[in-house]
């Protein structure tokens, strides 16, 4: 079970367990069974007679909207070779904009473990950005478009 604010993910191979536990569950709260899964917290859950498929992609979208580089050519590379990101640089005016950016990449980890380096990365210069880091992780978002699911 995986219970997430009032969100509740309720998943195994007994279905009679499964079924006991929504009916306790109910008979103490007011619950409401949505069926088989299809989102949660912004994952695409797909399944099929082989296996369960998990992604992003709708979130990822949305990000690149909330960006403006739906309409910029992908990269191939999350960040650049050699990058220094440094902190010797005039810091941003308005950092909210970089944590934003850095805290949604943080939750593409959850399907997207080859970003998951350069999101730490980024992350360590969440408290006091500067200017240069500000392409960065817009960077990382362009490596996504080519592949967003």
């Amino acid at each position: 079970m995986l219970n997430y604010v009032d969100d509740i993910l309720i998943t195994g191979n007994d279905l009679k367990a499964i079924y006991t536990l929504k009916r306790f569950l109910h008979s103490r709260f007011r619950i409401k069974d949505l069926g088989n899964l299809k989102y949660f917290l912004g994952i695409e859950v797909s399944r099929s007679q082989k296996c369960i498929s998990i992604s992003q992609r709708k979130y990822t979208l949305e990000i690149m909207k909330d960006g403006g580089i739906l309409g910029v050519k992908p990269l191939n590379f999350p960040m650049e070779q050699n990058i220094k990101l440094s902190d010797a640089s005039d810091l941003l005016k308005d950092p909210s904009q970089y944590r934003r950016l850095v805290e949604r990449l943080i939750y593409f980890t959850i399907t997207r473990l080859d970003i998951m380096y350069y999101v730490h990365v980024l992350s360590r210069f969440i408290h006091a950005p500067h200017k240069p880091h500000m392409e960065a992780p817009l960077r990382v978002l362009r490596y996504q478009k080519g592949a967003p699911g």
